[in-house]
């Protein structure tokens, strides 16, 4: 299970989200091992505090869930989360920037977040459920020059999340230059291990009961 669970991004990012809430995220995330909790940015130093003696990392969100700010906003976003403990960055691709051809600025988007934050990772969700296959192509190839660590499906806030087609077209295109993230709906270990045969890095999980118990049941199988 522990090679699973190093895998999960247990994530959290309802607008919603209380402080309770937050806690029981990482007393989940110490309790299964997990490799990450995503959270939104306003708890980025509650959870440093609830995760000092783990080695579990916190990652947050920029530019979320749209990725229509502007890039100074993103980066100032940034650099603010990574001041207050997080170890990992996801920003939201400008998709109106992508759609209108406009690929210089789609790359300073994410190149400047990326110089920011130097040697933290950088994680670009593409929004696949808003883009064709030609225009994911485009994104991904986008993010390998803007030096992004990861491509991430999905914000989990639009029409769609993961799919095993999308993630293959993402894979034959960036091949080993870069990792991919899965997200959106996959809620049990059997639907996750699709998405790691396929080439996929880490799985983003969001829901409590249903991620767990389901890894508990993996790990008996095992």
């Amino acid at each position: 299970m522990n090679s699973i669970s190093k895998r999960i991004d247990y994530t959290l990012l309802k607008p919603t989200s209380t402080e309770r809430e937050i806690i029981d995220l990482c007393h989940e995330a110490i309790l299964n091992d997990f490799h990450s909790i995503c959270i939104n940015s306003s708890y980025v130093s509650l959870a440093k505090q609830l995760l000092e003696r783990s080695d579990i990392k916190i990652c947050t969100v920029v530019g979320f869930p749209l990725g229509a700010t502007s890039t100074e906003a993103k980066v100032f976003e940034a650099k603010k989360a990574v001041e207050d403990g997080a170890d990992e960055i996801e920003m939201v691709i400008n998709l109106g920037f992508l759609k209108s051809k406009n690929y210089v600025s789609v790359l300073k988007d994410i190149s400047d977040v990326k110089i920011a934050i130097n040697k933290i990772p950088l994680k670009v969700i593409l929004e696949i459920s808003e883009l064709s296959k030609n225009e994911i192509i485009k994104a991904a190839e986008i993010c390998i020059d803007g030096r992004a660590d990861y491509i991430k499906t999905s914000s989990g806030f639009s029409k769609g999340g993961a799919t095993l087609t999308a993630t293959k077209i993402i894979k034959k295109t960036v091949k080993d230059r870069t990792k991919i993230q899965a997200s959106g709906a996959i809620e049990d270990i059997e639907t996750a291990l699709k998405y790691l045969d396929s080439g996929v890095h880490r799985i983003s999980m969001t829901s409590i009961p249903k991620t767990t118990k389901s890894l508990r049941k993996y790990s008996k199988k095992a």
